[in-house]
């Protein structure tokens, strides 16, 4: 998938993230959306710490 790496420049996006599989497949959002030039900041629900680190998303962002 190729991204224009200037398409979310200057955006500020707020990622909630809770409690499920699909907690994972946040990574690669964060991941395409900081790729893309946005600056994402995440929040994540007790039970999204179960299926992912803090710090994973400390390391994308």
């Amino acid at each position: 998938m190729l991204i224009s790496p200037d398409l979310l420049k200057g955006k500020k996006i707020l990622l909630g993230v809770t409690g499920s599989i699909a907690a994972y497949k946040s990574l690669e959002l964060v991941r395409l959306f900081t790729k893309a030039g946005g600056e994402v900041k995440v929040v994540m629900s007790e039970a999204a710490k179960k299926f992912v680190t803090p710090l994973s998303f400390e390391a994308l962002t």
